[in-house]
């Protein structure tokens, strides 16, 4: 099932429920930092509209209190923001990895993990061919 693109509010309540799982829109409101904490109607409309577009699912209701829980894993969604970020460069990677050496988001460590998955799958790749 492909995932509708999310806003920047609709990924953090996302994080709130990765990280904390289903939770009321209270809860996911008081999860947000004091000083960026948006109003608690504005978490439940988002709330609403996110189960709108089937990114959660209501899985409790007491009284007049439900809770939501993501329908898909966290990283579906960071594999689905790095596609489309991708896609703005023509899905070449060169620019990208280019910022983040310039910028200094990638680190040596960075470089060492990504080549030894690089072989890995190389490895594999070769099994196949067997």
């Amino acid at each position: 099932m492909a995932h509708p693109k999310l806003s920047k509010l609709e990924l953090q309540i996302m994080e709130a429920l990765w990280m904390h799982g289903a939770s009321s829109v209270r809860e996911v409101q008081e999860r947000f930092p004091q000083d960026k904490r948006p109003r608690l109607h504005t978490v439940q409309t988002m709330i609403y509209r996110m189960e709108a577009k089937k990114v959660l699912r209501r899985v409790k209701k007491i009284s007049t209190r439900t809770s939501s829980r993501p329908r898909c894993r966290a990283n579906t969604a960071q594999r689905r923001l790095i596609d489309d970020l991708l896609g703005l460069f023509g899905g070449r990677m060169q620019p990208v990895m280019a910022h983040l050496v310039e910028t200094g988001k990638l680190t040596l460590e960075d470089v060492q993990m990504a080549e030894k998955r690089l072989r890995e799958l190389a490895d594999k790749k070769k099994e196949r061919g067997k």
